[in-house]
């Protein structure tokens, strides 16, 4: 059985619809993990932010995403993402998805847990 940890994030108040944000979740060692969360209406996903063609974050700046009609761009290689569950769309990440982690929203806040799809 995997152990898993519930994080918060941050306030879903500072996540807008269509928008993305930096977050770090701590693995159970203790390693700081980088972390894209997105917002599509009430509903939040959670990604490891690193683009699995080069090992690159995802964002241009910190906190600086390309994000459009539900779909996320990595700002270095131009690879596409399915906001609502990750997958490769196009370019440079031969359909290679990103890395899950179980995102929702409890008391008006952000939860992460590491280890478990989005699909719960």
């Amino acid at each position: 059985m995997t152990e898993t940890a519930v994080q918060r994030a941050f306030p879903l108040n500072e996540l807008p619809d269509g928008g993305a944000r930096e977050a770090v979740y701590r693995d159970r060692d203790g390693e700081e993990l980088p972390v894209v969360v997105l917002r599509e209406a009430e509903r939040v996903y959670a990604y490891l932010n690193v683009c699995p063609h080069q090992g690159r974050e995802l964002n241009f700046a910190p906190d600086r995403f390309m994000v459009r009609d539900g779909v996320l761009m990595c700002a270095h290689h131009g690879a596409t993402y399915r906001v609502a569950d990750g997958a490769c769309l196009g370019g440079p990440c031969r359909g290679a998805p990103l890395r899950a982690l179980r995102a929702f929203v409890q008391d008006g806040d952000v939860l992460l847990i590491h280890g478990e799809s989005t699909d719960a």
